[in-house]
């Protein structure tokens, strides 16, 4: 198949070079993530309802979902939430097929309170949070375009775009892996840092400076001194972390707005500040690839929810960054690759307007030497399009 592939040098310095990067990371409770993992969850679940009940995956969307945060009452020890969380799934389903009902909303139901049983453990279900679904029917000229195809590869539902960059910066990895770090292995022995935390990353020149925001669990806290020492353990993780991914200078701040002598600290009844203040929205937090980088081109497209098909949005985000690290993991000498593929809709989605890969090299390394390499990759990862829709429903690649 003749795709349109180009590969160039990319007009910039390399990321790592420039003087200043920021980079950000939303924890799984951030509100915003709780959204994304909502959204993504039910999008999950539906494309298996349709999968067990008809053979193939019908229309649908999900990524709209709304959370509006409820308010709490923390206390050392254990305080109550006062008002609960409203989260609205919101989107479009296909609810009947030749003549059978569909369980679209139950379903979409289910999925949420089961997501946030593993990642918000301390919210309860219908007490300190209240999940509703509005689903409504799909488009009909999208409905055509997404599932009657008799082609094996589905066509575009949109004219769009996705991006991917490969490999990550230090401070990106540090900001990635601290946060992973905090919900996984760190919080199997310290259930007192709830799951909403959220890492910035800040390079200038040889500097790094990572700002925590975590969230404490007030059931495991009985004091202020309680509550400095978990400040002071999380600090010094996130410090040993990232310097086991860096030898610049490291600095490390945590919960920056506490004020001790007035008492104002990061404490929650249920490791969230969706308990109180905070709303949220799919698409506002991570990007396909975990992250939010200010100094890299980024799609706006909300990847969570979005039905793995054929929906652009969600496909061509997803595959750009695994292109990337294909790339980068597979020739010598590139210090930075950003992939871009553009759609249009009705085109087979293995056949983009354009996919786009620029890089720049390590000295010595010509785009000449590597553009054959470079071009053979882009063209396999883009014949295995099909495979995402598989890894997505089966929950092997993270959208956020």
């Amino acid at each position: 198949m003749d795709r349109n592939i180009q590969v160039s040098r990319l007009d910039r310095r390399a990321v790592e070079d420039q003087e200043v990067e920021i980079v950000e990371r939303k924890g799984i409770g951030h509100p915003d993530s709780i959204c994304d993992g909502i959204a993504e969850s039910v999008s999950r679940a539906l494309s298996q309802l349709y999968l067990d009940r008809v053979g193939k995956v019908l229309h649908y969307n999900t990524d709209e979902t709304q959370l509006v945060a409820g308010r709490a009452a923390p206390a050392y020890g254990g305080g109550e939430v006062v008002e609960p969380i409203y989260v609205l799934i919101v989107g479009r389903a296909t609810k009947e097929y030749e003549g059978e009902q569909l369980p679209v909303n139950s379903t979409a139901l289910a999925a949420a309170r089961d997501y946030l049983a593993e990642a918000i453990p301390e919210l309860e279900y219908g007490t300190d949070v209240v999940v509703d679904a509005k689903l409504g029917e799909g488009s009909g000229d999208l409905q055509d375009v997404f599932g009657e195809e008799t082609q094996q590869v589905p066509m575009a539902n949109d004219t769009s775009f996705g991006v991917g960059h490969a490999p990550l910066t230090e401070t990106e990895t540090i900001v990635r892996e601290a946060e992973r770090a905090l919900n996984g292995r760190y919080h199997d022995d310290h259930p007192e840092i709830g799951p909403d935390v959220k890492i910035m990353g800040k390079r200038e020149g040889d500097r790094i400076d990572i700002t925590v925001a975590a969230a404490m669990v007030d059931a495991y806290v009985d004091g202020l001194e309680e509550y400095d020492d978990a400040v002071k353990h999380v600090r010094e993780f996130v410090t040993e972390l990232a310097e086991d991914h860096t030898n610049r200078e490291v600095h490390v701040d945590v919960n920056t707005a506490d004020d001790y002598d007035d008492g104002s600290v990061y404490l929650t009844v249920t490791g969230t500040s969706a308990e109180h203040g905070d709303d949220g929205s799919v698409g506002r937090g991570n990007r396909a690839n975990g992250l939010i980088t200010p100094n890299r081109p980024m799609s706006m497209e909300a990847t969570s929810g979005k039905n793995p098909v054929n929906h652009i949005g969600k496909i061509y985000n997803l595959l750009s960054t695994r292109i990337a690290e294909s790339v980068t993991d597979e020739i010598d000498g590139i210090r930075d690759l950003q992939v871009r593929l553009l759609s249009q809709i009705g085109r087979p989605i293995d056949e983009p307007h354009v996919a786009d890969a620029q890089l720049v090299t390590e000295e010595g390394v010509a785009i000449g030497d590597i553009e054959a390499a470079v071009l053979e990759i882009v063209d396999r990862e883009l014949s295995d399009v099909t495979d995402v829709t598989r890894s997505v429903i089966d929950g092997d690649v993270s959208t956020f």
